[in-house]
């Protein structure tokens, strides 16, 4: 089953410092992801990609993660992956729940396309309180 990542795990094994040791945790996270990528399971969205690319300080740092993340294939989205974002955003907002829209996006996607999504965001704990969202448990082999 193809995986949803979050930029928040692609952020973590991409974007850090290289010389910044990792924890244990994240140590794990990292692996999980590795695994994804070797077995050709991790996904993505235009939106993660937009986030992942933006802030970039350097051209070539820019040039770089772009050719890294080329890789990796999107979901393609359709009117009703929006529709549905807009309908998740409005389902946790009257449950007091709020969030970005690339947040309700990638659950939407989630949902749509019955791919769990890897994040280390907490906020896709307090979504799955009131959405049927499927998160991606760690398993490493």
């Amino acid at each position: 089953m193809k995986v949803l990542v979050d930029t928040s795990v692609w952020s973590l094994a991409l974007r850090r410092p290289k010389n910044v040791a990792l924890s244990p945790e994240q140590k794990t996270v990292v692996t999980a992801l590795a695994d994804l990528m070797q077995d050709g399971r991790a996904v993505m969205m235009g939106a993660i990609r937009q986030e992942l690319l933006s802030g970039i300080k350097t051209q070539a740092g820019f040039d770089a993660l772009k050719s890294t993340l080329s890789a990796f294939e999107d979901v393609p989205l359709t009117m009703t992956d929006y529709e549905k974002a807009a309908q998740v955003f409005n389902t946790c907002r009257t449950n007091g729940v709020q969030g970005s829209n690339t947040d309700f996006l990638i659950c939407a996607v989630s949902i749509n396309h019955k791919l769990p999504i890897f994040s280390i965001d907490n906020d896709f704990l307090n979504y799955q309180k009131c959405l049927p969202v499927l998160l991606y448990s760690l398993q490493i082999k």
